[in-house]
């Protein structure tokens, strides 16, 4: 499916799309030694994303780093122009804050290691 069909269907049930997005593999590549080294950003990806936003939606970064290693992440990504509205959790005034779910809520996921169910 291309990216017009997704992003259509997406934004059929609301006015933008809320969009959680992976940080390794995703937005930056690994670093020499392998994970949690921060290697050369994927620009395409990261276009995409600030692209989306621009547009009004909105971004989560969903990744499963954390403390320092998380901080890393976001600071890579604010130095290349990247900023969130929401890391590893729900955009507050969009989803029910009541659930359990670690999952957060999007209408499209980014990440390296997806399968499309249309593509099954």
């Amino acid at each position: 499916m291309n990216r017009e069909k997704l992003e259509d269907r997406a934004l059929s049930k609301r006015d933008h799309l809320i969009v959680a997005v992976d940080f390794d593999k995703t937005l930056f590549e690994e670093g020499e030694g392998g994970y949690p080294n921060i290697g050369e950003p994927i620009d395409k990806t990261i276009n995409y994303v600030k692209e989306l936003q621009e547009r009004g939606s909105k971004i989560i970064l969903w990744t499963c780093r954390d403390g320092s290693e998380l901080l890393s992440a976001i600071k890579a990504c604010n130095n290349m122009d990247l900023y969130f509205d929401a890391v590893n959790e729900n955009v507050d005034s969009l989803v029910n804050s009541d659930t359990l779910s670690k999952k957060v809520y999007a209408s499209i996921y980014i990440d390296d290691k997806c399968i499309n169910v249309e593509d099954i």
